[in-house]
């Protein structure tokens, strides 16, 4: 009977392990898997993943519970981006979101078949993410940081009186910050204005591309939004400072670190916006490949006013406005 009874309590201690094995199982396969990669990390980049995350939050879709958020930062290494991206891959994310151009290409470039949505990308087209940005067609989507640059032209215009040479400052590598500038010398030549460009492919570049706008007697310097310079934007300023020479960036995480003024989306909004589509996708109330690019429709002023003051320029009534709505 003993030899019975101790088969029968393996028996059951085996049934119970199964049982709670297979309990453990159902609430992982419960929690869809979100990877994340972003770029490189900057104040604009890092709030639009905190409103990524809260965006998903906000339609019930929470970190621990029934997703499992894997965030991951390339620092700015293409190398780092590759492999993060086949880990994901190979993980079978249920979704994943790409933050900045290059995260989005190289998630676009490992997978066909996992949803990507992607966010702080200025056109998904130029990049050659999507069929059409109404019409994305593929797995990949997302929002657009998309600036208003003719504004910008029109700031600098109105900050730098009888400024008649504009400086350009973007990273040659970055398709999203060529097309901004090639927007901004259209509108600028419709001006008068002449435009001067410097490119660089790091930040150990951004030194010597600044010191050769200087030298060329620009008055003011424009930055699109560039993943690099947004990372450096104090090594600029070191430069463009002292030779009292103002940068417009088009970022607000940018201007309050090394620009003066700017017109900008707001990032933690976008990356918010985002979370929302992500929601829909992980609902399956809608898929990725039907999801038209969103912009952002709320534009706002971001004046450095403490950098303003330091280098004599003056903000008008009209701009104060602009500020305060």
């Amino acid at each position: 009977m003993n030899w019975k009874k101790g088969i029968a309590l393996a028996l059951a201690a085996v049934s119970m392990a199964a049982v709670m094995a297979g309990c453990g199982n159902t609430a992982s396969d419960n929690q869809k898997k979100i990877g994340i990669i972003q770029l490189v990390e900057h104040p604009s980049l890092d709030a639009a993943n905190k409103g990524f995350i809260d965006g998903l939050a906000s339609k019930g879709y929470k970190d621990g519970e029934n997703i499992k958020i894997d965030y991951q930062n390339a620092q700015a290494d293409q190398s780092n981006l590759n492999s993060i991206a086949q880990r994901f891959v190979s993980d079978k994310k249920d979704l994943m979101l790409a933050i900045a151009t290059p995260a989005a290409q190289t998630l676009a470039n490992a997978t066909h078949d996992i949803p990507i949505l992607g966010t702080a990308i200025t056109d998904y087209e130029t990049a050659k993410l999507v069929q059409s940005n109404s019409h994305p067609g593929g797995n990949v989507s997302g929002t657009s940081d998309m600036t208003p640059v003719e504004r910008e032209v029109d700031l600098i215009i109105a900050l730098v009186p009888n400024v008649q040479r504009i400086g350009a400052l973007y990273t040659s590598s970055e398709i999203n910050s060529q097309l901004q500038v090639e927007k901004m010398k259209a509108y600028a030549a419709t001006k008068g204005i002449t435009v001067v460009e410097a490119t660089v492919s790091n930040v150990n570049d951004i030194q010597q591309a600044a010191t050769n706008l200087v030298n060329q007697d620009v008055q003011a310097i424009y930055t699109p939004t560039d993943n690099v310079l947004a990372s450096a934007m104090a090594n600029l300023a070191q430069i463009t400072d002292v030779a009292k020479i103002p940068v417009f960036a088009a970022d607000e995480g940018m201007t309050m670190t090394g620009g003066v003024a700017t017109y900008s989306v707001d990032y933690y909004k976008l990356g918010y916006q985002t979370g929302l589509m992500a929601a829909k996708v992980l609902s399956g109330e809608a898929k990725v490949a039907d999801m038209a690019i969103e912009m952002q429709k709320d534009i706002k002023l971001t004046v450095n006013e403490e950098r303003a003051k330091r280098l004599g320029i003056i903000i008008p009534d009209a701009l104060r406005k602009d500020m305060k709505q």
